[in-house]
C-alpha cells in the first residue's frame, strides 16, 4: 500500500475513534454520575418553604444516587442571585437550583442578565404551597362567583390587602380582575403580617395567602375561604373550591417548586436526576414533611415542567403588564 494510503487510512481510524469516544462520554459520565457531591442552590435564606422542602428532597436523593446533595443558601434579588449562579455553574450536574414561582415572574419585573427559559434545564416540578383567597366575614360574598357579582355591581371595585406590588398576593389579584373581567384596587403593606392583621379586623376585605399562614383563622372562623388559586383541590383545604371550579377559567396562581440544572447538561444525567426526584417526593420522609408544611407533591418529566415553565413564563409576563409594572 502507498504511503499516503497507509496514512490516510491511519487518518481516517483516528477520526473514526474520535467519534466514536464523543458519542460513548455523555453515557459513561451518566453511569458514573455523581462521582462526588452535589450542590442544591436555595434563593432564599434557611427556613424558608423552598429551603425546608429542598434540604428533604436532597437527604432522599443523597440516598438514591449514592452521594451527598448538600443545600446552599443565595438569597437575594427576588432569589435571582441564586438562579442566575445556577445558570452560569458548570454543565456538569453537579450544581442544582431549586427555584419557585418567583423565577417566572421576576424577568418581567427586572432586567436580568440570564434568560430563566433558557440557561436552566428543567428537571422536575417538585411540589405546590397552595394559596387561599381570603374574606373577612364581614365581605357580602360567600364565593367567588358572589365576589365577582358583588365587584360588578360596585363602580369602584373591591379592595385586596397584599405584601407588596409585584408578589404573588397582589399579581394573583391581577390575574383574577383580568380573567373574570373586574376592577380589584390592591392595598399594599410592607409584608403579610401586616396585611393579614388589617384584613382579620376588617379593614380590608380579603387577600391572597399561602394556605400556611391562612389556615389557622380559617378554621377558627375569622376568616372566610372562597377559593384555592391551583388548579387542584388543596390536600390541607379539601373542601375549599378551585377557581376554575368557581367558574374562573383557566386560573391558576400557585407557589410552586421545581428543580433544573444548568442548560446543556447531559440528558441522560438530568433525567437521572429526574427519576431520583420523582422517587424522593413519594417517599414517606419527604410526604410527611409536606403534609406538615401544607405542601402539595407533584412530580413529572423534564418535558412536562419544561412545558409548565413556557406557560408561567408568558402568563406573568402578560399580569405585570396588565399591572402596569414595567422593569
Amino acid at each position: 500500500m502507498p504511503g499516503w494510503a497507509k496514512a490516510a487510512t491511519k487518518a481516517a481510524t483516528a477520526v473514526a475513534l474520535f467519534v466514536a469516544a464523543s458519542f460513548a462520554q455523555p453515557q459513561a459520565r451518566a453511569e458514573d454520575y455523581p462521582a462526588r457531591p452535589v450542590r442544591m442552590v436555595v434563593g432564599f435564606g434557611p427556613g424558608a418553604v423552598a429551603d425546608v422542602i429542598a434540604r428533604a428532597m436532597a437527604a432522599r436523593m443523597s440516598q438514591s444516587l449514592g452521594q451527598q446533595i448538600v443545600i446552599e443558601n443565595r438569597p437575594g434579588a427576588g432569589s435571582s442571585l441564586g438562579a442566575e449562579y445556577v445558570a452560569r455553574a458548570p454543565k456538569d450536574g453537579y450544581t442544582l437550583l431549586m427555584c419557585t414561582v418567583a423565577q417566572t415572574i421576576n424577568p418581567a419585573l427586572n432586567n436580568l442578565s440570564f434568560d430563566f427559559g433558557k440557561d436552566l434545564a428543567p428537571i422536575m416540578l417538585v411540589a405546590n404551597a397552595p394559596q387561599i383567597l381570603v374574606a373577612h366575614p364581614s365581605l357580602q360574598a360567600n364565593s367567588v362567583r358572589e365576589l365577582i357579582a358583588l365587584a360588578k355591581s360596585n363602580p369602584d371595585g373591591l379592595q385586596y390587602a397584599s405584601s407588596g406590588a409585584g408578589t404573588m398576593s397582589h399579581l394573583s389579584g391581577v390575574l383574577l380582575a383580568s380573567t373574570a373581567g373586574i376592577r380589584l384596587t390592591q392595598i399594599p403593606y410592607p409584608g403579610s403580617a401586616q396585611s393579614m392583621t388589617d384584613v382579620l379586623a376588617g379593614r380590608v376585605p380579603m387577600m391572597f395567602g399561602p394556605a400556611a399562614t391562612v389556615w389557622a383563622n380559617v378554621q377558627a372562623g375569622k376568616l372566610k375561604a372562597l377559593a384555592v388559586t391551583q388548579p387542584t383541590r388543596a390536600a390541607v383545604a379539601p373542601d375549599v373550591p378551585t377557581m376554575i371550579e368557581s367558574g374562573v377559567d383557566g386560573y391558576s396562581a400557585g407557589i410552586w417548586m421545581g428543580m433544573l440544572a444548568p442548560s446543556g447538561t447531559p440528558r441522560e444525567i438530568v433525567d437521572k436526576l429526574s427519576r431520583a426526584a420523582n422517587q424522593a417526593v413519594k417517599s414517606p420522609e419527604v410526604l410527611t414533611l409536606l403534609t406538615a408544611q401544607g405542601v402539595d407533591p407533584l412530580g413529572g418529566t423534564p418535558d412536562e415542567f419544561a412545558r409548565f415553565i413556557d406557560v408561567e413564563l408568558k402568563k406573568w409576563a402578560g399580569v405585570v403588564k396588565d399591572a402596569g409594572i414595567k422593569p
